[in-house]
């Protein structure tokens, strides 16, 4: 005998089971017909009363689903949990009004939609544009700029630039070209192409190691009106544009208005050279930013520096306000000039610059190969024939290194202690077999803030946040794809830099003077 399955079955089992037994020794027994028949017929009523409800449940429950036959098209979940809401919310229990709950019988489910991932720079995140403002431009009939203005430029600005000759490096000479945005007549105006930014910041706030008047003046070279252009020099291949942004009514000349140092694409790695400026902590150079010059031949994206008045005049040798060559140079290392507090004694040569500026400029130069400072005459690598030093026939000087002079040591009027690195021009094709460490010769000591940077394995993601806010930088470079690259190579040369600073014994101290 099988046992049955269904509970309708089961329970008539049971019962007939209990119950035709007692029926079987009721009949039997001697107590009155009477009384066994009252008691079979109960039985009896009550076994007919429970087929006759499962009975009418069945049909009940079949004619439910022949009413849904028609639509059984519609999706499975939603057939089978028609009160489930597809947008993953839940209502709760219904309420009774004695204060019970009803359980419904369903079965409750969490519907998660999948979430679409926005572009993630680094954890730079893109929200909504922001309108930027286009600023006034200046009356036709103003001056581009006056005398006293480019006598100013000539004695600072030449620090910013290169002697080299760029037409031999397969460089075009510029040319103005009129065109949309140019005016005739009249000086050249560029007006803005859009209102949106070259320089976009789409979170809340800027990277900490950019502060409110790095991203004020990278806006300002990036997008305001250029009201005036002239050449800086009959050598150089820069040239100054005067920004609208001064008072309205003023002469157009640098100090009134801000002005910009535009060089030639060749010297894009300035751009890159700011950035890791800031994120290494040392705070030296000056903003700058790249932007596509339509009113230069070709259009291509130029670096543009921050013009800075405040600067001290420089030679026109060297472009330095501090005169030194590589021997005195190195006698002032191991002087430790105005090291912790410590005034320097009229012997010691030393000059108003800070001991720690050296180690700075050190560490700075090298990650970029940098050697127009140090380094002028190329003598601790193999420069290339596009080199300046090749150019200028400097190589053969490297008989007598202690009377090769350095160029570009700049301070500011008002704060002498420190210096201002110009003309950052670096190297990424340089091989590791060819670093020039001779830029390192001489320096016991390096800034911690930086050190640390380098090793803590965020210089890549700090990088990529920095350069990701200049728009026209991040194109011209070949986006992320090309910043990885020129990254990679910054990368290696950190770690080549930390285990020279063990193998050397070097110290790591904080220089925050």
């Amino acid at each position: 005998m099988t046992c049955p399955d269904k509970p309708g079955q089961l329970i008539n089992w049971f019962i007939c089971s209990l119950c035709v037994p007692r029926v079987c020794k009721l009949w039997s027994s001697r107590r009155p017909r009477t009384r066994r028949n009252l008691l079979l017929g109960t039985a009896c009523a009550i076994y007919l009363g429970f087929l006759v409800s499962q009975v009418g449940r069945a049909s009940l429950q079949h004619g439910q689903v022949a009413e849904k036959g028609p639509h059984r098209s519609r999706d499975t979940a939603e057939a089978s949990f028609p009160e489930i809401p597809l947008d993953g919310t839940l209502a709760p229990p219904e309420s009774q009004g004695n204060g019970s709950t009803l359980q419904p019988n369903v079965v409750y489910i969490t519907l998660r939609s999948k979430r679409s991932k926005p572009s993630n720079i680094r954890g730079t995140v893109k929200p909504k544009r922001r309108k930027k403002h286009a600023v006034a431009s200046a009356a036709p009939g103003q001056e581009a700029l006056v005398g006293p203005s480019l006598q100013a430029a000539d004695a600072v600005a030449p620090g910013y630039a290169q002697g080299a000759n760029l037409a031999k490096m397969g460089e075009r000479p510029w040319r103005l070209v009129r065109g949309p945005g140019v005016r005739a007549g009249g000086p050249d105006f560029l007006q803005p192409s859009s209102r949106e930014s070259n320089i976009r910041i789409y979170s809340e706030s800027a990277p900490s190691w950019l502060s409110k008047d790095d991203i004020r003046r990278m806006r300002l070279l990036a997008d305001s009106t250029v009201a005036g252009l002239r050449p800086v020099s009959s050598k150089s291949g820069a040239r100054l544009l005067v920004l609208e942004g001064g008072a309205p009514g003023a002469v157009l000349r640098c100090g009134p208005s801000p002005c910009g140092l535009l060089k030639q694409p060749l010297d894009m790695s300035e751009v890159f050279a700011f950035h890791l400026d800031r994120i290494l902590g040392l705070n030296r150079t000056l903003p700058s930013v790249s932007r596509k010059a339509e009113f230069i031949q070709d259009g291509r994206p130029c670096p543009i520096i921050l013009w800075d008045a405040s600067l001290s005049p420089t030679s026109n040798d060297t472009h330095s306000s501090v005169k030194l060559t590589w021997g005195t140079y190195q006698q002032l290392l191991k002087q430790k000039c105005w090291q912790n507090g410590r005034v320097p004694k009229p012997e010691s040569g030393c000059t108003e610059i800070h001991h720690h500026e050296w180690s700075k400029m050190a560490l700075f130069d090298f990650l970029l190969q940098i050697y127009n400072r140090l380094d002028t005459n190329c003598c601790g690598f193999r420069p290339r024939k596009e080199d300046t030093c090749v150019q200028n026939g400097l190589r053969p000087k490297c008989d007598n290194q202690g009377s090769a002079a350095l160029a570009h040591i700049i301070q500011r009027k008002h704060d002498p202690r420190h210096l201002v690195f110009i003309d950052n021009k670096g190297f990424f094709d340089r091989s590791e077999d060819n670093l020039n460490f001779k830029l390192l010769e001489g320096i016991k000591e390096f800034p911690a803030s930086a050190v640390s940077v380098l090793k803590s394995q965020h210089l890549r993601q700090k990088l990529l946040q920095s350069l990701f806010l200049d728009k026209v930088y991040w194109e011209s470079q070949g986006g992320r794809q090309g910043i990885e690259k020129l990254i990679d190579v910054i990368e290696h040369r950190a770690k080549i830099l930390i285990t020279y600073i063990n193998a050397h014994g070097a110290k790591v101290l904080p220089m925050n003077e």
